[in-house]
């Protein structure tokens, strides 16, 4: 026993020894394995580099409201020395359609905006849309592009606002397009889904209700932060100074509350937002009020199954007690009863007497705790 033990632990204590093939096989596989990684990762490099590069791809107007350029490459160098914009400016370009956050940026000669699918880059005698990446709705980019050439070509005696504000108007009336007829889109799925669970709830209209739930929370968001912009521009006087891009490249700079009309401008699309925010909001309220009312349902249906249950349970607790004393008398033991000729009958209805009893007073008790009011008595 001691020789086996030893053996044993010697045998345990051995290196582990690879053979010549099985060693070159764990390196073709660690070689394949590493040259896949190294590939995967170059790939994503390479996506990344794609998606965040040095060049823009942009779509320019002059000052007549014709196509200057279409698809035109500009480098981010020429947008900081020409266009006067600092590196921190150009954040938001370098991302995604769906990551893109509403913004307007004011500078000395230029407008940098955000809004939606839109970015664009404003002057007094130009304006350059830059191509979203990750984009789908190229209808909708079209009939801006064709509203905007054709607010551009109107002159400004006759539009009576110059020509940034021309752009900035084409930009907001485009948002504001797209914003209500998401809200219609949401609102109406909203409504028929909740239509629907209130003739019946099932597992895919609360899973739907959930999809569209997220979707309407997200697209909330969206139009807080839009109507949030426009509403911090309408409470700086110096903002609103700083869109009139024409009297300052002539030298006479909009000061003090000189800016009725932008002013106006931004105040009917702030209303224009703000409504669309709150029937947002009222929607939200009627998924929430739904989802409560659901879950108040549901926990009544739970209860009333645990009564049932528990009903159940008192039933078989009471005929316990017959099947009690019917086994105590089916042990064949010899007892005064058995001399009696009405022995049979009390031992039946005491059984049954003590059955209902132990029910009805199961039952009281249950009944007593089932009903609840809002003293907690």
């Amino acid at each position: 026993m001691r020789f086996l033990t030893s053996s044993l632990f010697s045998h345990r204590l051995l290196p582990l020894q690879l053979s010549p093939i099985h060693t070159a096989r764990s390196l073709r596989w660690y070689n394949s394995d590493s040259s896949f990684s190294s590939l995967l990762l170059e790939k994503n490099l390479t996506n990344r580099s794609n998606t965040i590069s040095d060049v823009f791809r942009c779509t320019v107007f002059a000052e007549d409201g014709s196509l200057t350029y279409h698809s035109k490459d500009m480098k981010k160098s020429e947008l900081f020395t020409r266009h006067g914009l600092l590196p921190r400016d150009l954040r938001n370009l370098d991302k995604d359609a769906r990551d893109i956050v509403p913004l307007i940026l004011i500078r000395p000669n230029s407008i940098l905006i955000t809004l939606l699918n839109i970015r664009a880059l404003i002057k007094s005698d130009e304006v350059i849309l830059f191509n979203v990446y990750g984009t789908t709705d190229t209808h909708s980019l079209n009939l801006f592009m064709m509203d905007l050439e054709s607010k551009l070509k109107t002159t400004t005696q006759a539009a009576g606002i110059p020509y940034e504000i021309r752009a900035l108007e084409a930009i907001f009336i485009n948002a504001v397009s797209n914003l209500a007829t998401e809200i219609k889109v949401h609102s109406t799925l909203i409504k028929n889904i909740l239509g629907d669970l209130e003739e019946d709830i099932d597992k895919t209209k609360l899973r739907y209700l959930l999809i569209e739930s997220k979707k309407l929370t997200a697209f909330y968001q969206k139009a807080t932060l839009i109507r949030d912009i426009i509403d911090e521009i309408l409470e700086q006087d110096d903002e609103l100074n700083g869109l009139y891009l024409t009297a300052r490249s002539q030298g006479t700079p909009r000061c003090g509350t000189d800016h009725a009309e932008v002013e106006m401008l931004l105040e009917s699309y702030y209303k224009h937002v703000d409504e669309i925010v709150r029937a947002t909001e009222t929607s939200v309220a009627d998924v929430k009020t739904t989802e409560e009312i659901i879950n108040i349902i549901l926990d009544s249906n739970r209860n009333q199954l645990m009564l049932l249950s528990l009903r159940f349970s008192i039933g078989l607790l009471s005929l316990g007690i017959g099947v009690y004393i019917s086994a105590l008398y089916g042990m064949n033991l010899e007892n005064f009863i058995e001399e009696t000729d009405y022995g049979m009958g009390v031992v039946v209805v005491g059984s049954f007497v003590c059955v209902g009893g132990l029910f009805g007073f199961s039952l009281f008790r249950l009944n007593k705790l089932q009903r609840v009011t809002m003293m907690g008595n």
